[in-house]
């Protein structure tokens, strides 16, 4: 039997999980272990099936055949695979994708009261008065992104990553155990790209962080473990220094010329 130690470091099992569209496997008999409080990172080329990976955990997409178990600290495992996608939100799996999608005609702040668990609607989250805990939670999520002094501006007036890093913190604020981020460095230059591994090491403290990612200077900075999947296969999983050591992995993916 497995020590209470090692049960409690696994946030979330993906376990031989396959996906077929019209007999083309996106994936096949993919498993892997998350860890709890890490940074992991998904690598590959251009339909690798990373995206389809994340579709799967937060159930956009079915599959084929497989499992994905979400361990929640101090509750009972949870078969996420079958489950409805708001759902798996309410048990604190948390999705942020590529195109930032925020309100840009509300301020930072309303952005931030309008994500927050039980307020359901835009009139009900505007015009009523968040609770003060609310309000600390809110402040305190922005200043570790760098965003606490634009929470009266509009969202729409704030520069490409710090919409990507308000988006972060719309996640953070909801206090999920799990946060996914599609290629969350995509359309930045290198001192945003740079602030943001620092930001998502800040957060590994208080959730786990999942992340497709391309740009390889980004991965290095921030990763604790890094899958590489080619052509929807597992081909090698390991510390950063590993993986870009690996022969198979330079020849399929690194070997390329384009990262």
């Amino acid at each position: 039997m497995a020590t209470a130690t090692k049960t409690n470091d696994v946030v979330l099992e993906i376990n031989n999980i396959s996906v077929s569209f019209d007999g083309f496997y996106a994936l096949t008999e993919v498993r892997t272990k998350v860890m709890r409080n890490s940074i992991h990172f998904f690598i590959g080329p251009n339909g690798a099936g990373k995206t389809t990976l994340l579709d799967i955990i937060c159930a956009k997409t079915k599959p084929t055949s497989g499992t994905v178990i979400f361990h929640p600290k101090g509750r009972e495992a949870v078969r996420l695979t079958g489950m409805k996608e708001y759902k798996i939100v309410q048990e604190g799996v948390g999705r942020k994708f590529q195109v930032p999608s925020v309100f840009v005609n509300l301020t930072v702040e309303e952005n931030m009261i309008l994500s927050l668990k039980g307020h359901k609607g835009i009139f009900d989250s505007i015009f009523k008065k968040p609770l003060k805990e609310d309000m600390e939670n809110i402040r305190s999520t922005l200043e570790r992104v760098g965003l606490e002094d634009k929470a009266s501006e509009r969202a729409g007036s704030l520069a490409h990553g710090q919409k990507q890093w308000l988006e972060i913190a719309m996640q953070l604020v909801q206090k999920p155990e799990i946060i996914m981020l599609d290629e969350p460095a995509a359309g930045m230059g290198k001192p945003e790209t740079f602030r943001t591994g620092e930001i998502l090491k800040e957060i590994k403290k208080d959730c786990t962080i999942i992340v497709i990612e391309h740009d390889m200077d980004f991965v290095k900075q921030a990763a604790d473990i890094v899958t590489v999947l080619h052509e929807g296969k597992m081909l090698m999983e390991g510390n950063i220094s590993d993986v870009l050591a690996d022969k198979t992995v330079q020849a399929v993916y690194l070997g390329r010329g384009g990262e």
